[in-house]
């Protein structure tokens, strides 16, 4: 990979043909104006610092909307009345270069921040967006009618509407971060990502000097339940649920697994946390299939149900190792950023018995103190073997990490606040 101090990089037409960037970014700097904003517009090829473009996945549609003639390549967005709906800090954690890699923290307010660079006609765009929302699932009318949930015309109302707020992220990634995240070199990150997309973002290897990428990948949404603006203090009981994209579970309620279970039980969790004065916080990753992808999963659906003596525990992780050549490709080395955006340093109840989550959120220096396991009777006939599956390979943990003494501990200074 050339030095990023060499002049000799072999040019593409989405970029200017010099090094000198008219706005480079300074990952890492507490101050938005001496970082600098993420231009990933096409707009003025001069003026990107990046490689890639805005929308994450959903670039690839902007691309054929061009093509077809739909949209102009030059549109600016109108983003009058776009602001935030609810303020996320800033937080000590913005101006740490490497506690937050995969998301620009100041993706949410760009435009407002930046005004004077948009004042001057750099076409800057947010890469979050958050608003306000009204969310109402049937499992928490279940559980309003089971006892479990009390309405409170607040958060919670008795025809089971919960008000929150919603932030969607796209993935920002600052390479050097990304890199040592993942204990590789630049160079063979930049490799890596070059090579195995066949050769989809040339600039990766040509552009050393562009610390910055916009993968063309999903991104993430996080919901808030409750007082946001206690979210970051530690000594106000916080629950927080990360959850993985599962389409046949989530949304169409497949029973093979226990994703909607556990996500709707994450739901309930925040809502009995925010109704005590806390808060609560549901993470959801575009990660579908392990981020192996839809088709593999049912391959592998299909591969386990077929095979001589059926669905077994045994066999479960085999027959996606078969298919995928991995058993896991969700990398949960990423997941904690978006937590860090928000401030988080302590979360009281954990809603996830996954090791792997659990194990990425403590390294990356946030402090769990409770694990909230979902109820057996929430987890359908069909995934028994699934659950089964992942105790037998150390997927989970059971039990509470805190005691009880420091939950109480925990509790009383709640109260005290």
């Amino acid at each position: 990979m050339p030095d990023k101090k060499s002049t000799n990089h072999i040019r593409l037409t989405s970029h200017p043909d010099s090094d000198a960037q008219v706005l480079p970014i300074r990952w890492g700097e507490s101050d938005p104006m001496r970082r600098g904003p993420v231009v990933a517009t096409l707009t003025e090829p001069g003026h990107r610092n990046v490689v890639g473009t805005h929308s994450g996945s959903y670039a690839i549609y902007r691309a054929i909307a061009v093509a077809a003639g739909q949209l102009t390549q030059d549109h600016r967005a109108d983003l009058t009345n776009t602001a935030p709906a609810a303020l996320i800090g800033p937080h000590k954690s913005w101006g740490e270069a490497d506690r937050i890699v995969s998301l620009d923290p100041w993706g949410a307010v760009a435009p407002q921040v930046f005004s004077s660079y948009v004042q001057q006609g750099m076409d800057i765009r947010p890469t979050i967006a958050i608003t306000r929302a009204h969310i109402n699932m049937p499992e928490l009318r279940d559980a309003i009618a089971a006892g479990r949930l009390k309405p409170d015309g607040k958060i919670l109302c008795a025809n089971g509407d919960v008000s929150v707020v919603k932030a969607a992220l796209e993935p920002v990634w600052y390479l050097p971060g990304i890199a040592r995240r993942f204990g590789l070199t630049e160079a063979a990150l930049r490799r890596g990502l070059f090579e195995q997309t066949g050769g989809m973002f040339p600039e990766l290897i040509t552009r050393s000097d562009l610390d910055v990428f916009l993968p063309p990948i999903g991104g993430q949404t996080l919901y808030f339940f409750g007082d946001m603006d206690t979210i970051p203090n530690p000594d106000i009981p916080l629950a927080v649920r990360v959850h993985d994209e599962c389409n046949g579970s989530d949304v169409f309620g497949s029973d093979i697994c226990t994703c909607r279970p556990y996500l709707t039980h994450g739901i309930e969790v925040c809502i009995q946390t925010a109704q005590e004065g806390g808060a609560g916080v549901i993470a959801y990753s575009r990660k579908e299939g392990r981020a192996l992808g839809e088709v593999t999963k049912f391959l592998v659906y299909n591969a386990r149900k077929r095979q001589e003596g059926g669905d077994s525990a045994a066999t479960y992780f085999h027959r996606t190792e078969c298919v995928a050549g991995v058993q896991d490709m969700r990398f949960q080395e990423l997941m904690p950023d978006a937590l860090h955006w928000l401030g988080i340093t302590r979360i009281h109840r954990f809603v996830s018995m996954s090791d792997m989550k659990h194990d990425a959120i403590v390294k990356s220096g946030i402090e769990i103190l409770e694990r909230v396991p979902i109820p057996e009777g929430l987890i359908p006939a069909d995934a028994k073997v699934e659950m089964e599956a992942k105790k037998a390979a150390g997927y989970f943990t059971t039990g509470k990490v805190a005691s009880q003494t420091e939950l109480q501990e925990v509790k009383g200074r709640a109260l005290d606040a």
